[in-house]
């Protein structure tokens, strides 16, 4: 599936999440639908690195064909997002991947990620 194959709808829920997510934890996030150009990792990576802010970003990258999933994240959100938690947002994805919703998949998986990024709430007392 190309991104033009989204209808607008599916594409306003996917913008939708994506503005929740950066609510959320104050940090960027981008979508990627499509074939990838050699190693996924490093094109994900050289897109990600491409992002206006990288370093405050998230790249979701999903290439349909090759049944592929790639999460870049930046070194101020790796502070906040683990490799698990990010692991545990891809195989949410795959779920509804393995479903046929792609739609469904991203919006699960970016909420998550977003979810997991969110700043610690933190109480100062005086003392």
């Amino acid at each position: 599936m190309a991104p033009g194959d989204l209808t607008a709808r599916e594409r306003a829920d996917i913008d939708k999440t994506i503005r929740t997510a950066e609510e959320m934890s104050r940090f960027e996030f981008s979508v990627f639908i499509g074939a990838t150009e050699g190693d996924s990792r490093n094109y994900a990576e050289k897109l990600h690195a491409s992002l206006v802010a990288p370093a405050m970003s998230v790249l979701v990258l999903v290439d349909p064909s090759a049944r592929l999933i790639e999460v870049v994240t930046g070194s101020e959100v790796c502070r906040r997002l683990t490799d698990r938690e990010v692991e545990l947002s891809v195989l949410a994805m795959k779920s509804d991947f393995a479903h046929d919703d792609l739609v469904g998949g991203l919006r699960r998986g970016i909420s998550m990620l977003g979810e997991h990024a969110r700043p610690q709430k933190t109480l100062h007392a005086e003392v």
